[in-house]
C-alpha cells in the first residue's frame, strides 16, 4: 500500500477508506451477501410494504369482488420499497467505484470552500483499480442484476393488472 505521507487527502475522504467504510456499514454490507442472506431483507421489505399497500389496493379493488386485481395492485405497490432499497445500495456502491476509478480526487481540508484536487500516483491508482476489479465491481454487477429483476417483477405486475382490467 502506498505511503500515507504521499497523499494529501484527509483519511476520511480517501476513496480506499470510503470503500472500507461502505463495506463495513451494516446497510451497504448487505449488498455483498448472496442467496437467501441477500434476499431476506428484500422479502421483509416486501412483506411490510404489502401490509401498507394491501389496504390501499382494497380501496380501489375490494378483495371479495376482485381478488386478483387487488393482489396484483397490492403486490406492485409492495415491490416499490425493495426496488428503492436496491437503488440506494447501487448508488452508494457506484459512487465509491467512481471515486476509486477517478485519476483525480477532489477533497476539502477544512470544509470551508477550500476544495483541492489531488492527482493519484500510479501506486494509488493501481491499488484502487484492483479494489474495483475484485471487490466493488462484482457487487455493482450483482446489484444491477437484482435491480433489473425487481424492475421486471414490478412492471410485470403492473402490466398484468392493466391487462386484467382490459379483460373484464
Amino acid at each position: 500500500m502506498a505511503s500515507s505521507s504521499v497523499c494529501p487527502v484527509p483519511l476520511d475522504q480517501r476513496p480506499v477508506n470510503q470503500f472500507r467504510e461502505l463495506s463495513e456499514s451494516q446497510y451497504f454490507r448487505w449488498a455483498t451477501l448472496r442467496g437467501w442472506e441477500f434476499f431476506k431483507p428484500l422479502a421483509i421489505a416486501f412483506g411490510v410494504s404489502f401490509l401498507i399497500s394491501a389496504p390501499t389496493a382494497a380501496a380501489s379493488y375490494p378483495v371479495a369482488e376482485a381478488p386478483l386485481e387487488w393482489f396484483l395492485i397490492a403486490a406492485a405497490g409492495a415491490c416499490i420499497m425493495p426496488f428503492l432499497l436496491l437503488i440506494r445500495l447501487y448508488l452508494g456502491w457506484r459512487y465509491v467505484r467512481g471515486r476509486l476509478l477517478d485519476t483525480k480526487i477532489f477533497y476539502e481540508e477544512s470544509g470551508w470552500y477550500d476544495g483541492q484536487i489531488w492527482e493519484k500516483t500510479p501506486d494509488f491508482l493501481n491499488q484502487d483499480q484492483l479494489i474495483v476489479t475484485y471487490e466493488v465491481q462484482p457487487v455493482v454487477k450483482h446489484l444491477q442484476q437484482a435491480i433489473v429483476f425487481a424492475a421486471g417483477v414490478l412492471f410485470g405486475l403492473i402490466l398484468a393488472s392493466i391487462g386484467w382490467a382490459f379483460l373484464d
